[in-house]
């Protein structure tokens, strides 16, 4: 099992910034991926960011320049900055972990751009 559990949620205005990250534990040695979801009122879960355990990253292209995915394995640890917020990135913000047999997802955190 591996659990995961996000930070850095809230509420800012448009064109500011924030830090969500996201801390694994559990059986975590043999995750390969993880990665950043979002879900806004009324629309499906959609991707935003990943980043391999070899260091590739893949980026919805509504966040590509803006966002960046990385981690900090020391600290079992995965971070989206966001810069140039919009408020169409409003949304509650999952974390995802993926291992050969199955995908984890933490229990998500409330993002908020004011126009």
């Amino acid at each position: 099992q591996v659990q995961l559990v996000e930070s850095g949620g809230g509420l800012v205005q448009a064109g500011g910034s924030l830090r969500l990250s996201c801390a694994a534990s559990g059986s975590i040695s043999s995750i390969n991926k993880m990665g950043w979801y979002r879900q806004a009122p009324g629309k499906q879960r959609e991707l935003v960011a990943t980043i391999t355990s070899a260091g590739s990253t893949n980026y919805a292209t509504s966040v590509k320049g803006r966002f960046t995915i990385s981690t900090h394995n020391a600290k079992n640890t995965v971070y989206l900055q966001m810069n140039s917020l919009k408020p169409e990135d409003t949304a509650v913000y999952y974390c995802y972990a993926h291992q050969p047999l199955r995908d984890y997802w933490g229990k998500g955190t409330l993002v908020t751009v004011s126009s």
